[in-house]
C-alpha cells in the first residue's frame, strides 16, 4: 500500500510491494536460480549438496554515510563483503538475499541505485539476487546473506594452518583505511583512495586458486591484517609471523600518510574494509598468480608477531570496542 502524505519520488509514496517491484527488476538470473524472485521463497540449486553460507550487516553511519557514498557504491559494498567471506571458503558465490531497512522519505531513485549495485557486485562473480525482505526504518539498513557452492571441494577454513606454512596475502592493504581518513577530514580526493573506502575490490579469482593450489586456511581480511592473522593463529593454534618487509605499501597510501603525518603501516596492518584474501600454504605449493609470502606458521600457545614482536598498534576494527 502506497503511503499517505509521502513526498513523490519517495519509497513511502511509492509503497512496499511497489519498491519490490522496482528492486526486483534489477537482478537478472543464473544457472544456480530454479525459482527466483516472487514466490514465498527462492530455490536455488546445490549440486554439491552442501551450502556454503554467510551474512553481514551494513548500517547507515556506522558503515556508510549516503553523504560519501552513492547508492550504488553501498550496493556494492554491501554485496562485496559477503561475496569476499564466500571466496574465503574456497567457494564460487551463487546467490545472494538482501534485507532492506528504509525511512518513507528516501527517494526510490536511491534504493533502485542501490540495487544496481548490489547487481553489479554479483555480476563480476556470476551470483545474482534471489530475495530478501523490505521494511521501514530509521535510517537505511542493508542485511545481505550469501550462499556458495564448494563444487566437490572441501572448505578452506582458519583452522587448518600447519607449523612450517608460508602465511600468503591477495589483494590489496591500507587502501580503504586511507579512503576513511580522507573522507574523515572533509576531503574527497585522491579519489582512489575515497572509492576505496567506498566499494573494496576484493580479489575474487584468488579464493578459487588458492583452493586449488592446496591452501591449508584462508580468510578475508575485513577487520585488519593482525586482527584477522589473530582469528587464523587462534583458531589452528599455531603463531602467525608477519615480515612486514614483505607488505606493499603503495604509493597513494603512503602519500596519504605523509599528507597527515602517519605512519602509513598501520593503515596496511590494522585498517579493515579491504578484503584481501590471508592464506596458508605448504612450503611445497607453488602459490596462485596475486599471491605473496608475508610471514610464516610457527609452534606456539596461538599468538601473532609482526617482525617477530607482539604488535603495540591497533590490530584492528572491534564494533564494540569503545
Amino acid at each position: 500500500m502506497s503511503g499517505r502524505g509521502e513526498a513523490p519520488g519517495s519509497v513511502g509514496a511509492l509503497g512496499e510491494f511497489g519498491l519490490v517491484a522496482a528492486v526486483v527488476a534489477r537482478f537478472a538470473t543464473t544457472a544456480d536460480v530454479l525459482l527466483g524472485p516472487g514466490d514465498d521463497a527462492a530455490v536455488v540449486a546445490a549440486p554439491d549438496g552442501r551450502v556454503v553460507a554467510t551474512t553481514d550487516l551494513l548500517v547507515e553511519g556506522r558503515h556508510f554515510r549516503r553523504d560519501w557514498s552513492s547508492a550504488h557504491d553501498v550496493g556494492r559494498k554491501a554485496a562485496a563483503q559477503n561475496l569476499a567471506d564466500i571466496i574465503a571458503m574456497g567457494a564460487r558465490p551463487t546467490v545472494l538475499l538482501v534485507g532492506l531497512g528504509v525511512p518513507p522519505d528516501l527517494p526510490v531513485d536511491w534504493a533502485t541505485g542501490l540495487a544496481d549495485g548490489l547487481a553489479a557486485e554479483c555480476a563480476l562473480v556470476g551470483a545474482t539476487v534471489v530475495g530478501g525482505d523490505v521494511v521501514r526504518s530509521d535510517s537505511v539498513v542493508v542485511s545481505v546473506t550469501a550462499l556458495g557452492d564448494l563444487e566437490g571441494r572441501a572448505p578452506v577454513t582458519r583452522s587448518g594452518a600447519q607449523v612450517g606454512d608460508v602465511v600468503a596475502l591477495a589483494g590489496r592493504l591500507g587502501w580503504a583505511a586511507a579512503g576513511l581518513a580522507v573522507l574523515g577530514r572533509g576531503f574527497r580526493s585522491p579519489r582512489m583512495l575515497a572509492d576505496a573506502h567506498r566499494v573494496p575490490q576484493p580479489p575474487y579469482a584468488a579464493g578459487l586458486a588458492a583452493a586449488l593450489a592446496g591452501a591449508t586456511s584462508m580468510l578475508d581480511v575485513s577487520d585488519g591484517l593482525v586482527q584477522d592473522a589473530g582469528h587464523l593463529a587462534d583458531a589452528s593454534g599455531v603463531v602467525i609471523v608477519l615480515d612486514t618487509s614483505a607488505l606493499s605499501i603503495d604509493s597513494p597510501v603512503a602519500e596519504a600518510a605523509s599528507a597527515f603525518n602517519l605512519d602509513p603501516l598501520g593503515w596496511v596492518l590494522g585498517g579493515g574494509d579491504d578484503h584481501a584474501l590471508l592464506a596458508t600454504f605448504p612450503p611445497s605449493a607453488a602459490l596462485p598468480p596475486g599471491f605473496t609470502v608475508i610471514g610464516e606458521v610457527r609452534a606456539g600457545d596461538p599468538a601473532v608477531l609482526v617482525d617477530g614482536a607482539p604488535y603495540a598498534g591497533s590490530a584492528g576494527h572491534d564494533h564494540f570496542a569503545s
